[in-house]
């Protein structure tokens, strides 16, 4: 009969490896990109309002358009105001269309943001920004979409890191 107690961990790994690599191999060719799923232009421009966050494109109230195209933009701004201190950033993102179906879109593209605290002078050591990832934007109802990015970031400052920026809009159709 079967003993657990036999069971060695490399051969519990080795099972597992085994069967995702066949079953990874069997889904891949299953994977394409057809019709509706294509990214098609909209035709017309698509405007959304919202709210959006995120080291490279900046934090606060977003505008979306969609160009009738595969090519959307978003501005960023936001600002807040205490009795001694104000933070704002204001960024732009430019959006290039991979796959876009019914309820989902895939691109990538670059972004910029500069973002500001302090009371006389800013007190961020890498301000300025400047990123380039790829995102997701999923459609969650009727006309509220909400996005997920993956972004490497460069920091004036001289730092590099991948960090993930979110967003939600409502979209004028």
């Amino acid at each position: 009969m079967f003993n657990l107690a036999e069971v060695s961990v490399k051969s519990i790994f080795l099972v597992l490896f085994m069967t995702c690599i066949f079953c990874s191999e069997s889904s891949l060719s299953q994977v394409s990109v057809q019709g509706s799923q294509k990214a098609e232009n909209f035709g017309k421009n698509v405007y959304g309002l919202g709210i959006s966050g995120g080291p490279a494109s900046g934090v606060g109230i977003s505008f979306r358009n969609h160009l009738p195209s595969k090519i959307s933009y978003q501005i960023v701004g936001g600002i807040i105001k205490s009795a001694d201190r104000t933070s704002a950033s204001i960024g732009v993102e430019l959006q290039y269309d991979l796959v876009r179906a019914t309820t989902t879109r895939l691109f990538f593209g670059p972004s910029t943001s500069y973002f500001y605290t302090g009371s006389d002078e800013n007190t961020y050591v890498g301000p300025f920004r400047i990123g380039i990832g790829v995102g997701g934007e999923l459609n969650v109802q009727n006309a509220v979409n909400i996005t997920l990015e993956g972004v490497f970031v460069y920091y004036s400052n001289g730092d590099i890191a991948p960090m993930p920026q979110v967003a939600l809009h409502y979209y004028f159709y």
